[in-house]
């Protein structure tokens, strides 16, 4: 009973998530002073900051389990809920452009589809993203039977593939906006860089999780039986993936098709 209040006590008592805490505050105001405030400058202060902290809060935090912690498995949990509560949020988006599409179909499709559209890019994506869930899985699988290297190695290929994901996505981008398919251009246009761009935020926040599992499993502190921290990076990156079907579904396909 002793060591299950001590062990309680201890995580009570925690500083790291008030850095967290205080950079998840910033990073809003900084978006509003850029925005709304026309301060750049203090835009980039408060940005800077706010990344600082979330840096180290989050470093903090997760060392701090790793040295004193104990697994008790509340972490898979909390990661099923939080992907839960993220589920809602691009339902949301989901709903509002199938919505819009069904009001303004006639323009839509008259007037709102670029010619530069197509299906070609997506699928690429999808099948970079499709080999990312694999090498994470088998990077799991890999810990589980304490294969520290080979589990680094495909830990940092599913982070190329990440990567080759987003910078792939954001040239997409750049050719669309080049043919003049903006995000101001029309409804599909808002619709179309809110859902992908919501999305490509959730690949990057991933790849942030896999650069930390990928530190602390080169520093011998993630094992069998501490695992907590890789299948929390591991549920992510698969919602990731499997978000993204529905997302490519959405903004190309019931969006881009003419029908």
């Amino acid at each position: 009973m002793a060591q299950e209040v001590a062990h309680h006590h201890e995580h009570e008592v925690s500083l790291w998530p008030l850095p967290v805490g205080i950079s998840i505050l910033l990073a809003p105001i900084a978006i509003t002073a850029y925005f709304a405030w026309q301060k750049p400058l203090l835009a980039l202060i408060l940005g800077g900051i706010s990344a600082i902290l979330a840096i180290i809060g989050m470093a903090g935090w997760a060392n701090e389990f790793f040295t004193v912690g104990e697994d008790v498995g509340y972490g898979n949990l909390g990661i099923y809920l939080f992907i839960i509560s993220e589920v809602i949020i691009f339902g949301t988006m989901f709903a509002a452009f199938w919505a819009a599409r069904a009001i303004h179909a006639d323009v839509w499709v008259s007037k709102w589809i670029p010619e530069a559209m197509n299906l070609k890019m997506p699928i690429i994506l999808t099948l970079i993203l499709w080999a990312s869930s694999f090498t994470i899985w088998r990077a799991e699988k890999a810990m589980h039977h304490e294969e520290r290297g080979k589990a680094s190695v495909l830990i940092l290929a599913t982070m190329f593939l990440g990567v080759l994901f987003t910078v792939l996505h954001i040239l997409e981008w750049k050719h669309l906006w080049h043919e003049g398919f903006t995000i101001s251009a029309n409804m599909y246009g808002t619709g179309f860089y809110a859902l992908t761009g919501i999305h490509t935020s959730h690949v990057i926040v991933g790849l942030i999780m896999q650069a930390y599992l990928l530190v602390f499993v080169l520093a011998g502190k993630v094992t069998p039986s501490k695992m907590t921290i890789f299948k929390a990076t591991s549920a992510y990156w698969h919602f990731v993936d499997v978000m993204w079907l529905l997302v490519a579904s959405t903004a190309y396909a019931i969006g881009g098709i003419k029908f």
